[in-house]
């Protein structure tokens, strides 16, 4: 696989789950790599290892302040923009935060870069992109409208790369992300993705809710496949330029699927957790029914082959959880 090396790097939003992931990937690579966040859903406790490398540099601050932004580029090559407020709950509580942080700071960034002449910008995009859209599997070029204000600003950032591509020649792909999962995601708080948050719940011997019957699907991407194709798109050749792939494994898998297997890989270490009853809630307002990926675009321009499935990734990070939650 195409691996970075050498390189200078800035990972926006690099405390945050996906972001400490990938940076702790870049700096085993020998790269440089500055750490943009602000801390507002980000975790110190995420990127304390990175401290003592001579290779990272954190920057505690926020995308919505451009002068920030200017400082976090400087002499950098690739930006790796991750920092965003997510959660479709959430945007639909406090819609105007999510659009500063994701739509203005969005823009900040890119202008930054932009001005600084980085080599390639790669940004975090997202599936709730695709709204309404009932097609399976999910094509890049064919979306619905936007359910939640989450996914307007998602989309919002798609549409500024490409005119920031057509008007300044600043080369930009955009990674649609399919519910991603892995160590250092979040489990604490109301809107926790739902497998840290079931760990959470079953480690401690509590009913999981659902909301709604179970029936929904989900893409779950373990998060090595995710750092693996944000080097691949930082790398490609410049025909995959100006561009939006989906970030997947490419099945999908109901919520009682999902529980179902988080209790079984749970019950090896606990044997009670076997036994717990899982409860069905109301369905959820702005949530999509079914997704699953159409991953070909990505295999073919940029080389993507998800080496990650569902099992293997739940079983990693599963281990995870218990070393860190017992």
């Amino acid at each position: 696989m195409h691996k970075l090396t050498n390189t200078k790097i800035l990972v926006t939003g690099g405390a945050g789950f996906i972001g400490s992931n990938l940076i702790e990937a870049l700096l085993s690579q020998n790269n440089y790599v500055v750490c943009l966040d602000n801390f507002l859903t980000g975790k110190r406790e995420n990127i304390n290892d990175f401290l003592i490398n001579p290779n990272f540099k954190l920057i505690e601050g926020d995308i919505r302040n451009l002068d920030t932004c200017r400082e976090s580029v400087k002499n950098i090559e690739y930006v790796f923009h991750q920092a965003a407020l997510g959660s479709v709950p959430r945007s639909i509580n406090d819609p105007i935060t999510t659009n500063d942080i994701n739509i203005n700071g969005f823009l900040n960034i890119l202008l930054a870069s932009r001005d600084e002449k980085v080599k390639r910008f790669i940004y975090a995009a997202s599936s709730s992109t695709y709204g309404d859209s009932q097609q399976l599997p999910k094509i890049e070029d064919n979306i619905g409208k936007p359910l939640s204000p989450y996914a307007v600003t998602k989309y919002v950032n798609e549409l500024y790369a490409k005119v920031f591509n057509d008007l300044y020649g600043i080369e930009t792909i955009g990674l649609r992300y399919f519910n991603v999962f892995g160590k250092n995601q979040d489990p604490e708080g109301q809107y926790a993705a739902v497998i840290p948050k079931f760990i959470q719940l079953l480690i401690n011997h509590q009913s999981p809710v659902i909301n709604g019957d179970g029936s929904q699907t989900r893409d779950f991407t373990y998060v090595e496949n995710v750092v693996a194709i944000n080097q691949l798109a930082a790398l490609s050749n410049a025909t995959t330029i100006n561009n939006i792939y989906n970030v997947a494994y490419g099945q999908q898998t109901t919520l009682n699927e999902l529980t179902e297997l988080l209790k079984e890989y749970l019950s090896e270490f606990d044997s009670k957790i076997k036994n717990i009853p899982i409860i069905h809630g109301s369905t959820r307002i702005g949530d999509i029914q079914h997704s699953l990926a159409s991953i070909d675009k990505a295999k073919t321009k940029l080389s993507y082959n998800p080496e990650f499935d569902l099992k293997f990734g739940l079983k990693k990070s599963i281990g995870w959880y218990w070393d860190k939650l017992k």
